[in-house]
């Protein structure tokens, strides 16, 4: 179950905290492993994460993505604006992601500037824009056909599978 507060920003996940283990990374970043920009984006981000730890990078392209894993975001929702997890479940997205992102890993001036009111909401809104023609600018089919291969896919992986009766 998700809560949203006044930000449009972030939600709260309510987990059912089936694990007490805290987790050792700051923040998970759920990235599209098949868009070609955001690929490079998250290469980049895994140089400046050094092996630390400090960012889990969670491909929702993959066909092991699970939702319960994520705070419960689901693949369709995720393909439409980029979102990351804090430990806490707390659930941010669009610039928000890349602000956190960058002052955990020490590159907290990049994005300094958005935390200014106005500043932010025009970067979300020029981020909205890029999210919506993303998939078109880096050559891809639509959201909807996206979704139905994902779906064509994890069904033929579903029936390849020995099941117990």
């Amino acid at each position: 179950m998700a809560a949203t507060s006044a930000e449009s920003s972030r939600e709260v996940y309510l987990e059912d905290n089936r694990s007490s283990v805290k987790p050792t990374w700051k923040i998970k970043l759920l990235y599209d492993g098949e868009c070609p920009l955001c690929v490079r984006e998250v290469n980049f981000l895994t140089k400046q994460d050094a092996g630390r730890g400090i960012i889990k990078f969670v491909d929702i392209s993959s066909l092991d993505y699970d939702p319960q894993d994520n705070a419960g975001i689901d693949f369709a929702t995720a393909m439409g604006v980029i979102h990351a997890v804090l430990p806490d479940g707390t659930i941010i997205k669009n610039v928000e992601v890349f602000r956190q992102v960058y002052e955990q890993l020490g590159l907290g001036w990049v994005y300094a500037i958005t935390k200014i009111k106005i500043i932010g909401a025009i970067a979300d809104w020029v981020y909205k824009i890029w999210a919506d023609w993303r998939l078109k600018i880096t050559g891809r089919p639509q959201i909807d056909q996206i979704i139905a291969e994902r779906e064509q896919k994890l069904n033929n992986s579903d029936s390849s599978r020995c099941k117990l009766i």
